[in-house]
């Protein structure tokens, strides 16, 4: 990153980075086809027929990554090295204003029965209820530290601690399955004696919690996750000279805007919505950064169907954006979510980069299959900013 930001200069240019969350996906058993490769997606068809494409790697072989490292990794950070705790991106993304020394953890309204975690979703928890369930559980009083719980979105929320003596050294609570027990927090191996009185306040909240929600089912328990405080990340402003947006509805995904650095612009849920914003402020920004949820939803409820609709609302709109003509624009995601997993894997995304300076290769679709015949090959998210400035000719020679 810091190669890549001494070569960075400033421009007239436009970037588009559009991240369909979750796009990666696996063949159903019945068609062969993944959820991409079987949507209808005449313009991203065309898009592709017009550009390079190739695959991304999140974070490594093999490696399946959450949503801060495969997104940070995206705007050319190194996953491993700049490491954004889902807590932190959660709090954020709730508006919550951090001090460094707070503790913040993702929590997930859940579906407990006989002592098992059954959905840890809550049926998808509306955000109206979720607000008057935080409001229940900010009565909550910690022996040793101020707890405090904010709404996100859906069933998401964010819990921050405040007090002396705490760390987000511990592990969480969220199995992340279904089937099992909401594990207790813990300490982890030698984290020292503030991770022991942290694992013992959130054991103490998260009991209390699950008695003040013993009767609001199926959002009869909470599990909490990403225990994390507030790190220092170089902006994309100052790092690539240009001036950013992120146009996203869902919290996190603005929080992670807002912690590189971007303009947070308000928009709506919908593609053609984000569209519409970026046409509004094309001329007041170089570097746009969509983000679209809904696809990486349905992977995780295991509808593939879902999935394609999602897919094909990105397809309907994408004309829009290429009307702006940017000079360069890349269609990939940030992680893969197949449907027939119900959860991010670690298989690589198809990508779509189109630029006048970018030699067209023989892909004539979008999909991961025919990605992975692309000019590009398989290359690390973290490099993708550098062939974006260097598309938008933001990039100076490297040496003599």
């Amino acid at each position: 990153m810091e190669f890549v930001s001494e070569l960075a200069i400033e421009g007239d240019t436009r970037i588009v980075l559009v991240v369909v969350d979750g796009l990666g996906g696996l063949p159903d058993r019945s068609t062969g086809l993944t959820e991409l490769e079987a949507s209808n997606t005449p313009n991203l068809d065309a898009l592709a027929d017009d550009s390079v494409c190739g695959l991304l790697i999140p974070v490594g072989r093999g490696i399946t990554p959450g949503s801060g490292p495969a997104h940070i990794a995206l705007f050319g950070y190194d996953p491993l090295r700049y490491i954004i705790g889902r807590g932190v991106l959660a709090a954020i993304g709730a508006g919550v204003d951090l001090e460094p020394t707070d503790v913040a953890a993702r929590v997930n309204f859940c579906t407990v029965e006989d002592g098992l975690v059954t959905d840890r979703r809550a049926g998808r928890l509306a955000t109206e209820e979720n607000a008057r369930l935080c409001a229940l559980l900010n009565e909550i009083v910690l022996d040793g530290a101020v707890a405090h719980i904010s709404p996100e979105k859906d069933y998401r929320a964010a819990l921050v601690l405040k007090g002396r003596g705490i760390s987000p050294g511990v592990t969480d609570t969220d199995p992340q399955r279904t089937g099992l027990a909401a594990l207790p927090c813990e300490p982890v191996p030698g984290a020292g004696e503030q991770a022991r009185n942290t694992a013992r306040l959130v054991n103490e909240y998260v009991l209390k919690a699950r008695e003040i929600l013993a009767d609001r089912y199926p959002a009869n328990m909470i599990v909490t996750r990403g225990f994390s405080c507030l790190p220092d990340v170089p902006a994309v402003t100052d790092l690539y000279k240009m001036r950013a947006a992120c146009v996203a509805s869902y919290p996190m995904y603005r929080a992670v805007g807002r912690l590189v650095g971007m303009d947070v612009l308000e928009t709506g849920d919908r593609f053609e919505e984000k569209v519409a914003t970026v046409a509004r402020y094309w001329s007041e920004y170089d570097y746009f950064f969509i983000h679209h949820k809904p696809a990486d939803s349905a992977g995780e409820d295991g509808d593939a169907a879902g999935k394609m609709r999602a897919i094909e609302e990105v397809d309907r709109s994408i004309v829009g954006l290429l009307s702006l003509d940017p000079d360069a624009i890349v269609v990939t995601g940030d992680h893969s979510t197949p449907a027939a997993l119900r959860s991010h894997s670690w298989h690589p995304l198809p990508l779509i980069l189109k630029s006048r300076w970018e030699r067209p290769d023989d892909v004539m679709e979008f999909g991961e299959r025919s990605c992975a015949k692309g000019g590009l090959g398989a290359f690390p998210s973290r490099e993708l900013m550098a062939l974006l400035l260097a598309n938008a000719l933001r990039l100076e020679k490297f040496g003599a």
